[in-house]
């Protein structure tokens, strides 16, 4: 989990390290460990497909546009703060 949570925080660009990153921190340890391979598996994709698919800019690939996806959606729409 730490090194998950590192990862989350170091993805490359400001935005995705406070989305990801904020999440992590938050929901990461209440996640199910299927949920948290689904975690592990998006933040490997880009940086500005995450970005694009969590601020809904675009939408999710459907082998990515599950449960996770969603939580994630709903944290960067109800509780992050980019400033």
């Amino acid at each position: 989990m730490k090194r998950l949570k590192f990862r989350a925080h170091h993805m490359g660009s400001n935005e995705n390290d406070i989305l990801f990153g904020g999440f992590a921190e938050k929901y990461l340890h209440t996640l199910t460990p299927e949920q948290v391979d689904r975690f592990e598996t998006l933040i490997a994709e880009t940086d500005t497909d995450l970005f694009n698919w969590v601020t809904g800019k675009q939408a999710a690939p459907a082998h990515l546009d599950h449960d996770v996806m969603s939580m994630v959606k709903a944290f960067v729409q109800n509780e992050a703060a980019i400033t």
